[in-house]
């Protein structure tokens, strides 16, 4: 018996700030297009990386969303955390002013946090001295200050808290919130992901482990290419997704827009090494069926399944494999994309990112396209919806996030019923 039972959990807002789209309908526009936002990297000097391509957001001007006073306050997934809940919050009609109050909360994850702001002040102590270091440095990057800023910015005083469970975070975060929903700890919770990590020291350390995509830095508009021959690691990406979460007679009481239903949420743990899953795929096997089995409906209700598929060699051929496994001989009936292959990858942004993609999907009824497939590796032979978004009937969807240290989560969204 799934736990949404206890208190039905609908989508009422999605916000989503990432290299294609400032703004949810920007960004989901931009993908349903087929719109790649994977360009050189502005951040830094690339001179001497191996690795010159991420996805940036670009224009991105946090003083459209803080106040010029507390920039130094933030590290940057910060100021993508309040845009993006911003956008959310709009999206389920709270207009400003609204103070979410005790039934209110927040939950928002980030794999790294204030890595900008790390760097920042490491410099400034090697070159000035202790003195040099900012007395807002340890509140800019913590991971749970961006819960607290959103916190604030709605007067959210119910659950306040973060994940930091690698590239999982966010789909944890949301998970977390739909059963703290569920079981009547708040009535709203506004969750989901932010990163920004697109720095010398994170692109540098991932160089270093061959994780990035090295041999497309003049052409970075194809360097994300899951399942395909030629694919050869992740791009980084930076951004923020959120939704806002609502019990469900709250959110009709109130008259919201209801984009999809969460009806299930799945964790397991690899148990196997750090940053490799094992080959036959059993954590990412067990995640899925656990998300499928919370929401108390069969592998063949699954009509579309938004992949973590980050376009490394190992990884892809993993989530495939769970994916043969979970569905079976139906496997080649369900629609698979990767929106990665036009953002890069979040990191611990991902999920919120994709969770957010996934409810938009099922409320318009069409699913985004794999971008660059153009030659299938070997053993690909599902449906991945190769360069082209795809109008279909879909009542059930999956979005998958897999991380570091064998973590992985899996939500089940459905299309709004009201029965």
């Amino acid at each position: 018996m799934g736990i949404q039972q206890l208190r039905r959990v609908v989508v009422t807002g999605v916000g989503l700030t990432c290299p294609v789209g400032i703004g949810t309908e920007e960004s989901w526009q931009a993908i349903l297009a087929g719109t790649n936002g994977i360009r050189q990297i502005t951040n830094f000097d690339t001179e001497g990386f191996a690795c010159k391509i991420a996805g940036e957001v670009p224009n991105f001007d946090p003083l459209n969303f803080v106040d010029k006073r507390d920039l130094k306050k933030m590290g940057r997934f910060i100021f993508f955390a309040l845009a993006s809940s911003e956008f959310a919050m709009r999206a389920a009609g709270f207009p400003e002013g609204t103070e979410l109050g005790e039934r209110g909360g927040v939950y928002i994850g980030s794999g790294i946090g204030g890595f900008d702001v790390i760097e920042r002040e490491h410099r400034n102590l090697m070159e000035g001295g202790p003195r040099k270091i900012s007395p807002f440095f340890i509140p800019a990057t913590i991971i749970n200050l961006a819960s607290g800023h959103v916190s604030i910015r709605w007067r959210a005083k119910g659950p306040n808290s973060a994940t930091a469970t690698a590239c999982t975070s966010s789909a944890h975060s949301i998970g977390d919130s739909f059963r703290l929903i569920t079981r009547g700890d708040a009535d709203v919770m506004i969750c989901g992901g932010a990163e920004a990590a697109i720095t010398p020291m994170s692109v540098g350390g991932f160089g270093n482990m061959k994780a990035l995509v090295t041999n497309f830095n003049e052409t970075p508009e194809k360097a994300c290419r899951p399942w395909d021959k030629d694919r050869a690691g992740f791009v980084i990406g930076e951004g923020a997704g959120m939704v806002v979460l609502e019990e469900l007679s709250h959110a009709v009481k109130r008259g919201a827009p209801i984009v999809a239903e969460v009806v299930g949420y799945g964790m397991s743990g690899d148990a196997f090494h750090i940053t490799s899953p094992s080959e036959d795929g059993d954590g990412a096997f067990r995640v899925m069926r656990n998300a499928i089995k919370d929401a108390g409906i069969q592998p063949e209700d699954v009509d579309y399944v938004n992949a973590h598929a980050t376009s490394t060699p190992v990884g892809d051929r993993i989530e495939t494999t769970a994916v043969k496994r979970v569905f079976g001989e139906g496997a080649s009936r369900v629609a698979i994309s990767s929106t990665k292959s036009m953002t890069g990858h979040l990191l611990g942004g991902a999920g919120g990112l994709e969770a957010g993609i996934v409810a938009l999907a099922l409320r318009d009824q069409i699913a985004p396209p794999t971008m660059n497939l153009e030659n299938p590796d070997e053993g690909f032979d599902l449906d991945y919806l190769p360069g082209k978004s795809r109008k279909m009937e879909m009542r059930y969807a999956l979005s998958n996030s897999f991380g570091f240290g064998g973590t992985n989560g899996a939500l089940v969204f459905k299309r709004y019923e009201s029965k």
